[in-house]
């Protein structure tokens, strides 16, 4: 039965039709990621009926402090599984066994440092996360429990991204899919029952993220999966060790630029009041849905990129990328539909106030314009990334976050206010697309006839 399984993800990555094999690999990732969003809109609905805009503005004040979890673990995450997709390509085995053990060392050890560090440091984090006198206390609480509880949180982004390293799409969604029920049923209990408001959400959350872990360890450890954890592969490797550091590193360095940005839009946000910080806070979150569904197609793809470019079967990744970019492009654009229609809607689920409600569907018909384009800068970058070429993956983030999103966060600012600041993101992902696309295509050409002159 394991050996029928592991043929069948070969298949999927070698020879299934292009359109239906991004469908296959990337659907399941999508609906696990959709169940994640639910751990911040989860969170941000209960701690909404608690009628407390200041509470209701930490939740989204400290989200930089998860961007951070993820990008530590996207060293792990998405350097590991790159190189794990390309073993699985050229068929080394032992080599990709090797790669994710020490993708676990490594992720054991980042998360004690992040922990450590957090907490010692952790009232300068959060006045530099833009919390004001009255949200301070309220972001301290549930930044103080999330690192607390890193060593699953990043354990959940990224053992699920080794896992669909390998193809096992169906068990990393099924994981993801258990720790979002399992926070569901925790946040009422926690915030209401045990008084512990936004405490309780984080706490939710962390309880959550180990339940995922544990079934990701479940599936490895019961030998489910085409990889194998043992401890004759336990140690140090320095070509794997560079090879995780090539892809994983400047994806890290991705995340940071991310999480930049983030803190200054919010910084940004607050000089209007803690209502539009709020408002902000919950039509990010509502946009988390069309994101996510755009990082898992994209996420989805990558193991197919790593295997065909390993394989060095050059026209089947364009083709691949032809089909991602499409169907994650017609998916993003009936989500853009939803929002337009039902914004006030949607924002109302999680606040009573009249005025974040409308600052809130302003800002999420603003923010939606964005999902046409993010899609393909997505798939272009994880692609990068799967072909173990992480400065072209790195240097669309740079120009992404640093020449493009906050320069123009702070010009539209100071010219149109806080209009401009939320319009800022749509024009620059606009301007990304292009770029982005066009060096890849180049990119993929240019190794193309360098093997025809072989």
């Amino acid at each position: 039965m394991a050996k029928e399984q592991n043929d069948k993800r070969i298949y999927t990555m070698s020879r299934e039709r292009p359109a239906t094999a991004v469908l296959k690999m990337g659907i399941p990732v999508t609906i696990g990621m959709l169940f994640m969003v639910a751990y911040n809109l989860v969170d941000t609905y209960f701690i909404g009926l608690l009628h407390d805009d200041f509470q209701l503005a930490a939740t989204n004040l400290a989200y930089p402090v998860m961007m951070v979890m993820v990008a530590i673990a996207g060293i792990v995450g998405n350097g590991g599984a790159s190189y794990i997709a390309r073993c699985i390509g050229a068929n080394e085995q032992e080599q990709a066994n090797r790669t994710l053990v020490l993708g676990l060392e490594m992720l054991i050890t980042g998360a004690v440092l992040m922990t450590g560090l957090g907490l010692l440091f952790i009232n300068p984090i959060v006045k530099l996360l833009g919390a004001t006198q009255n949200s301070f206390p309220y972001t301290k609480d549930y930044t103080a429990v999330m690192l607390t509880g890193s060593l699953f949180t990043m354990g959940n982004y990224a053992i699920g991204q080794l896992l669909r390293s390998e193809g096992s799409t169906f068990y990393s969604m099924v994981g993801m899919i258990a720790g979002t029920v399992a926070n569901i049923i925790l946040d009422p209990l926690f915030i209401f029952s045990l008084h512990m408001e936004i405490r309780g959400a984080a706490a939710a959350t962390v309880l959550g993220n180990i339940v995922s872990v544990i079934i990701y360890l479940y599936y490895y450890l019961s030998k489910k999966t085409l990889l194998r954890i043992s401890g004759k592969y336990i140690g140090y490797d320095g070509q794997i060790m560079r090879e995780i550091m090539l892809v994983g590193v400047p994806h890290t360095l991705e995340q940071f630029f991310t999480t930049a940005a983030m803190i200054v839009n919010n910084n940004l946000a607050a000089s209007y009041g803690d209502i539009s910080v709020a408002a902000m806070g919950v039509a990010n979150k509502i946009m988390s849905f069309g994101n996510y569904v755009y990082q898992g197609m994209a996420a989805g793809c990558q193991p197919l990129m790593g295997f065909n470019y390993g394989a060095k079967n050059y026209r089947r990744m364009k083709e691949l990328i032809r089909a991602g970019i499409v169907e994650t492009t017609l998916i993003e654009l009936g989500i853009m539909a939803v929002y337009g229609i039902f914004a006030p809607g949607l924002v109302g689920m999680f606040s009573q106030s009249e005025e974040v409600i409308g600052i809130g569907a302003k800002t999420l018909r603003a923010f939606m314009l964005s999902l046409p384009f993010v899609g393909a800068v997505s798939i272009v970058r994880n692609t990068f990334n799967a072909m173990g070429k992480p400065a072209y993956a790195f240097s669309i983030t740079v120009v992404r976050q640093m020449l493009l999103y906050i320069p123009f966060l702070l010009i539209f600012n100071y010219i149109w206010g806080y209009n401009g600041l939320i319009l800022a993101k749509s024009v620059e992902e606009a301007i990304c697309m292009l770029l982005s696309v066009t060096i890849l295509n180049r990119f993929i050409s240019h190794s193309e006839r360098n093997r025809g002159r072989r």
